[in-house]
């Protein structure tokens, strides 16, 4: 009896053992950022198991994002939203032109034209849901599996090693980010100015920081590569007076109170988002890994959090009238890719656009795009239009 009990009781640690060694997961996700993270929870919904490759950062992010209503509905539903500290509602945006253009929008009456999120923090939460989540696994390396969805960054590793062609526009810029106390509170209203000169555009935005009655905001600062090389080199107390310069003083005196981020501008796009390893399994691309943009409109982030949605939505069909189609069933990863590039599509070309207009240096173009600004700004219907769009875009 004894020896049928030690028999038994190798069996099931050998079974066991066995089970943790041929662990079979339906998706791999590349990446374990914001998107990568969001997909995971969307995805594990579906009772599909995951591996999430890459163990949470420690490192301190600067960023702030806007986020609209479409994302903010999306982390909502996954109880990732963060408090208003953390994400704070924007009542109104004023922006400054190079001359004397300048544009002013108010949001509705009760409602907000987005919220400027801090990313640790919606970082932090997305980490914390993962870990309640039994059939995500976290693991230090890619392993193999029906689908794999790449969210790496715009310097995705997978996207070289299979080659595709990453199209890309550099800008001859870079973008500095920190946080800075202002002199004024911020009153929950975004700024940005637009200015030029010899050496090339440069775009300030100040981000409201803190929850309504703060004085904190985000900086993200686009401007020539060396000068802003040099700004990023600089004493805390200059960069301070630097940004107090820049901002025409709006909000009084800016200190900056954090450490700087910096790194190279470019708008860029994968031209084939989704394929096929040479074993078969099926790989897809969201995110930077797929498409980047110019960060003069806030919209990076909200792009990808809208292929995570897309994505989580084609693969959704499996439960219905596609009941038969596997994971990384081909025609419904090219269905996602097709829809997410004509989402993109429009956001792409006017930040690029406007990036081009404001980077023109005849003298006309300033004038005609400034006297555009002060014009479109008594256009009331049209702003109202404009504010109804950005408030309410389809994800």
């Amino acid at each position: 009896m004894v020896g049928f009990r030690n028999k038994a009781k190798f069996y099931v640690q050998a079974t066991s053992t066995m089970a943790i060694m041929t662990t079979t997961y339906d998706v791999c996700i590349r990446g374990n950022g914001i998107v990568g993270s969001t997909l995971a929870l969307l995805l594990v919904r579906q009772r599909l198991r995951i591996a999430l490759v890459g163990a949470p950062t420690q490192a301190i992010d600067l960023r702030a994002f806007a986020l609209n209503s479409s994302s903010q509905g999306l982390l909502t539903d996954l109880r990732c939203w963060p408090s208003t500290e953390s994400a704070t509602p924007v009542t109104g945006m004023e922006i400054w032109g190079d001359q004397a253009g300048k544009l002013s929008f108010d949001a509705p009456f009760g409602e907000y034209l987005n919220h400027i999120v801090d990313v640790q923090a919606l970082e932090g939460l997305l980490h914390e849901a993962v870990g309640f989540q039994h059939s995500i696994e976290r693991v230090e390396n890619n392993v193999s599996a029906p689908l794999t969805i790449v969210c790496e960054g715009k310097n995705s590793l997978t996207r070289n090693e299979l080659g595709i062609d990453f199209q890309a526009l550099p800008y001859s810029q870079h973008a500095l980010a920190t946080r800075v106390r202002c002199a004024s509170a911020h009153n929950q209203r975004a700024l940005q100015w637009f200015s030029r000169d010899a050496a090339g555009l440069s775009v300030l935005a100040l981000l409201p920081l803190g929850g309504p009655h703060s004085n904190e905001a985000a900086v993200v600062w686009s401007m020539p590569s060396e000068r802003a090389l040099s700004q990023y080199e600089a004493t805390d107390d200059a960069l301070s007076l630097a940004l107090t310069n820049a901002s025409q003083c709006t909000l009084g005196n800016l200190q900056v109170i954090s450490a700087k981020g910096i790194w190279p501008l470019q708008a860029a796009q994968a031209t084939q988002w989704s394929g096929s390893f040479e074993n078969g399994n099926s790989w897809v691309l969201a995110g930077d890994a797929a498409h980047t943009v110019h960060p003069l409109a806030g919209m990076g982030l909200n792009l990808g959090l809208a292929d995570a949605a897309a994505l989580a939505k084609v693969l959704l069909l499996r439960e219905g009238k596609e009941y038969w189609r596997g994971v990384g069933d081909k025609y419904l990863l090219r269905r996602y890719e097709r829809e997410r590039k004509s989402g993109l599509l429009p956001t792409w070309l006017a930040c690029d656009g406007l990036q081009r207009l404001f980077s023109h240096p005849h003298t006309l173009a300033q004038s005609m795009r400034n006297w555009g600004m002060s014009q479109f700004d008594q256009l009331s219907h049209l702003k109202q239009w404009t504010i109804h769009q950005a408030m309410h875009p389809s994800i």
